[in-house]
């Protein structure tokens, strides 16, 4: 039986896509867990394990564009439904806690149970790493590199002085300049 397992990543920042990914294993990855329990460089070292191992992988992208057109909620589920066609399976696993029909199993915390989607997991952090790495040196104001778009204090006071960019979720963005007041940390 082939299994499929699925995690996104990059749900809640201020800036950057969701990086969404479906590995299918070839055989058991030693040293998987859950992307957010490893270090940078205990996901990069098993990031090249599992690309080398035979894994089938595919990847998936929803631009910030996107999330401020249709919302973070159609982008969560949206990258799912466009992973499962794109890796041949008999059972389909998603991390979460969300409706996905029929053909997609969402369990909560499979990125800390299922090696499948603990692989998606690591997968997904580094690529959005990546490209939030990528994009600070496009955008070095915003802190990308250290922060990859999450509303950090350093982030904020960015967007404060040097308004958005493209690769900003508007919503987002003016949740977090009201939640952290009025005053830059600068002042």
């Amino acid at each position: 039986m082939i299994v499929c397992g699925m995690d996104e990543c990059g749900r809640g920042p201020l800036a950057g896509p969701i990086v969404g990914v479906a590995v299918a294993l070839a055989r058991e990855i030693k040293g998987l867990g859950d992307s957010k329990k490893l270090t940078e460089r205990q996901r990069n070292k098993i990031y090249k394990k599992i690309a080398r191992s035979g894994a089938v992988i595919a990847a998936e992208i929803i631009s910030a564009r996107q999330i401020n057109i249709r919302g973070i909620a159609w982008a969560n589920k949206e990258v799912f439904k466009k992973l499962a066609k794109k890796i041949p399976a008999d059972k389909y696993i998603a991390d979460g806690n969300l409706k996905l029909g029929k053909k997609i199993k969402s369990i909560i915390k499979a990125d800390d149970k299922i090696s499948q989607v603990m692989a998606a997991s690591i997968i997904a952090k580094v690529f959005r790493d990546r490209i939030m790495d990528h994009l600070h040196d496009q955008f070095p104001d915003y802190g990308w590199r250290h922060n990859k778009g999450y509303g950090t204090r350093y982030h904020i006071a960015a967007l404060r002085e040097h308004g958005t960019t493209k690769y900003h979720r508007s919503t987002f963005v003016n949740t977090a300049l009201k939640n952290h007041g009025s005053r830059s940390n600068n002042e």
